[in-house]
């Protein structure tokens, strides 16, 4: 996939253009909505014998329209977005700088540098697209500002329970806890990346060591707790159980954020400064605090075999939906 980066206003060359079928949209998530907004431009493009492209923005826009000082939290930072939507097929990525002027474009001036300027035949997005100063421009406005240069796909709401499958709704699932709906929601479990950090080793001396996980990325994260997770390095994964958390049972004072640690099964090699992927799959519990350290290393010992149980219950029944 190749991946092109804009900014207002839009000078890509000509000849680097190529005619394309655009799918269009923020996708924090990349989610099964998402999805279907891409494999349809996908699919249009195999059969038109064009290129299939999407059209995403940086930063998120509540950044630059509420001028909000605290850094915006993602379900899917760029770079995992951008591989995300590799994974699906698509030929081009096109990344538009969101800032104030981007945003002060009237929608036929958005149109007519972002999808006629860049030789897009076909525009599909969802029923909900917005375009535009102050979002004026939708999918109902987009043929008068086409100029007959182009024709489009809307693609009707996607629900789960009679509930809209959003990038909202699942901001707010993950951040409840219920992360085996985000799951069912996203079409595969949430993710972080992050670094093996040191830290206090004291997971060690009780018997169950853990990786601590540092992430420098904005994502949006569950609430702490224990998790049944797996954590992929090099490649290769492995199950695991994760804790996020305050570590209560041990300390008095309540550190800047929370620590993220993850018991490996059937592991002991030394992972510092190796980077990885933590998905997580169901929540076993919430964090506790515990009269000693017996009472915390036999609830580990449970959550540990609950975690098991569940990625054995996994394995057996492929169909098996979390939670």
């Amino acid at each position: 996939m190749k991946t092109i980066k804009l900014s207002h206003p839009q000078q890509l060359p000509a000849e680097e253009i190529a005619d394309t079928v655009l799918a269009l949209g923020y996708f924090d998530g990349v989610h099964k909505g998402h999805q279907e907004v891409m494999n349809c431009a996908g699919r249009l493009a195999g059969e038109l014998g064009l290129k299939s492209a999407v059209m995403t923005f940086d930063p998120h826009p509540s950044v630059v329209l509420s001028k909000q000082t605290k850094a915006a939290e993602y379900i899917t930072p760029l770079e995992d977005k951008i591989d995300l939507v590799g994974k699906l097929g698509i030929d081009i990525l096109y990344i538009v700088e969101f800032s104030e002027e981007f945003a002060s474009l009237e929608p036929q001036e958005f149109v007519d540098q972002f999808i006629i300027g860049l030789k897009v035949k076909h525009v599909v997005a969802g029923f909900d697209f917005s375009y535009g100063r102050l979002g004026k421009g939708s999918m109902e406005t987009m043929p008068f500002h086409s100029r007959g240069m182009f024709t489009h796909t809307t693609i009707s709401k996607l629900t789960d329970h009679n509930r809209k499958i959003s990038s909202t709704l699942i901001r707010e699932v993950i951040k409840s806890g219920d992360v085996a709906y985000g799951a069912s929601l996203l079409g595969r479990p949430h993710f972080i990346r992050g670094t093996v950090i040191h830290g206090d080793k004291r997971g060690r001396t009780i018997g169950f060591p853990t990786a601590n996980i540092g992430i420098e990325l904005p994502y949006i994260m569950p609430p702490t707790g224990v998790y049944a997770t797996t954590f992929e390095l090099n490649g290769v994964v492995h199950e695991g159980v994760c804790n996020i958390g305050y570590k209560p049972t041990f300390k008095v004072d309540k550190d800047p954020a929370p620590s993220i640690e993850v018991h490996l099964f059937q592991f002991s090699s030394e992972i510092y400064g190796e980077k990885g992927k933590l998905s997580f799959f169901q929540r076993i519990r919430s964090e506790q605090k515990f009269h000693n350290v017996e009472e915390l290393i036999e609830r580990i010992g449970i959550d540990k075999k609950l975690a098991e149980e569940f990625f054995q219950k996994r394995r057996d029944n492929p169909c098996f939906l979390e939670g």
